[in-house]
């Protein structure tokens, strides 16, 4: 698989706000993620609310969806052998206890401001 250039015409942001109690939704942003990353679109996943237990690690091994089961760890790992963006909401993490090191490989905590800049510079944006 090859990275991701930095400086694709296309950025996508999504937004993910289900935790692994809800693997069906939690799932579809890396889903469509990997696809845009595929097809040479930049793209930041940002966990906010109980999505940020996802990138709690450990958890993603054991979140699984769809109709073959796909792997939310096989996923992530695609996601970011491509190139992806993995931002995790600090005070979302914070509230629930998430430490920085405890956080799979690849995922960075980030504030509001961070958010918006991703936001901004998006040419699309979904949030699930």
């Amino acid at each position: 698989m090859t990275q991701q250039p930095p400086d694709a015409a296309e950025r996508m942001t999504f937004i993910a706000l289900h935790g692994p109690d809800d693997a069906e939704i939690a799932i579809l942003p890396f889903m469509l993620g990997v696809a845009a990353l595929a097809m040479d679109v930049s793209v930041t996943i940002v966990l906010q609310g109980p999505g940020v237990l996802l990138a709690h690690k450990g958890v993603p091994e054991h979140v699984f969806a769809g109709c073959k089961g796909t792997s939310l760890k096989t996923l992530m790992d695609q996601f970011h052998e491509l190139g992806g963006k993995l931002v995790v909401c600090t005070p979302c993490a914070e509230s629930r206890k998430l430490r920085r090191e405890r956080l799979v490989d690849g995922a960075e905590l980030v504030k509001a401001a961070r958010v918006v800049s991703d936001l901004l510079a998006s040419t699309s944006t979904l949030t699930f």
